[in-house]
């Protein structure tokens, strides 16, 4: 399950991206999460995914 409040879900995907997985679309497919509602939820905060860096910003 992931975190309501998004600044905690940022930083957990942040992390995530960061030191385990080679893309957001990776993270998803080993997570079994959701893509549109992370970046949606990351949106409502002003945060999108940027795929050069694998983070989102």
């Amino acid at each position: 399950m992931l975190p309501q409040d998004p600044y905690i879900l940022l930083s957990m995907i942040n992390m995530k991206l960061r030191n385990q997985h080679k893309s957001l679309d990776d993270y998803c497919l080993s997570e079994n999460h959701h893509k549109n509602q992370i970046t949606e939820t990351l949106a409502k905060v002003n945060y999108a995914y940027d795929p050069h860096i694998n983070q989102f910003k």
